[in-house]
């Protein structure tokens, strides 16, 4: 049977605020082993003139019996096809950790292959591309991946502890991993890395990974304005911080093509 345009966009893209007539749509990419479900909470902070909508990545959720996706270039490929089609409005992208790094790439394809630019990429909790370094755990035995989750904040230990649902929930969280961990960026250092569009990043204060990571240079990425802000908390200062930070997110969505923040940093390219 011959998948739509519809059809794809309804397996890739949970609606949290249905609106055919919304100034914006937001696209909130999540973690990894992450799920749509962690932004159903941010259409209450957010204008009706905005659209939410999440990602599901394939493996989880209503796709679990799906193959799961462990390389950037097919996650990006396969997304960027989705998001073109929905170009008829300003189009905003927000992730969180892996997340973000996806939506970078798939920003990257959207302007290269599909002629799409985005209004505004929000990033959050990730150091910049450039500063992403090979790691092992996908590698690891499923307990100590899933030790490793657990203490990132990014799972449950009672739902991980236990054998069967973490039987069920380990493919998709190691094939993130693998994801993210086997990631090279390409085109380092060259205007091919930077995107023509605004963009914003979010990170907590003590999330080392971030700010080891040199999170600033995220404004490298980008030939138009950038902005880093910081909240309070670590790797997931979005959840005890979600409503300072979506009404942010907010205030940019007002005017997505231009930006404002706590404080901006150069754009000049990545050593």
């Amino acid at each position: 049977m011959e998948i739509t345009q519809e059809s794809r966009r309804e397996l890739w893209l949970r609606p949290y605020s249905r609106n055919p007539d919304a100034r914006t749509r937001l696209v909130c990419l999540p973690h990894a082993g992450g799920a749509p479900t962690f932004f159903r909470d941010w259409p209450d902070h957010l204008s009706p003139d905005t659209e939410v909508l999440a990602v599901c990545y394939p493996g989880r959720q209503e796709r679990i019996a799906e193959r799961c996706i462990t390389d950037m270039a097919g996650m990006a490929r396969e997304l960027a096809a989705v998001l073109a089609t929905l170009a008829d409005r300003p189009l905003v992208l927000f992730g969180h950790s892996m997340g973000a790094t996806i939506a970078y790439e798939t920003a990257r394809l959207l302007e290269r292959e599909h002629g799409v630019r985005l209004a505004h990429l929000i990033v959050s909790g990730i150091a910049p591309p450039h500063r992403l370094g090979q790691g092992t755990l996908h590698l690891e035995a499923d307990e100590v991946l899933a030790e490793a989750v657990v203490e990132a904040g990014a799972g449950d230990s009672a739902i991980l502890g236990h054998p069967e649902f973490r039987e069920l929930l380990m493919p998709a969280i190691r094939a993130d991993y693998r994801l993210i961990e086997t990631y090279r960026l390409t085109g380092a250092g060259t205007a091919e890395q930077r995107l023509d569009c605004p963009l914003t990043g979010y990170h907590g204060v003590a999330d080392d990974d971030a700010v080891a990571g040199r999170f600033e240079e995220w404004a490298r990425y980008s030939s138009r304005p950038a902005t880093i802000t910081s909240f309070p908390g670590g790797h997931f200062y979005l959840q005890d911080n979600e409503g300072d930070l979506v009404r942010a997110v907010a205030r940019l969505l007002e005017n997505p093509g231009n930006h404002s923040g706590e404080s901006s940093a150069d754009s000049s390219p990545a050593d």
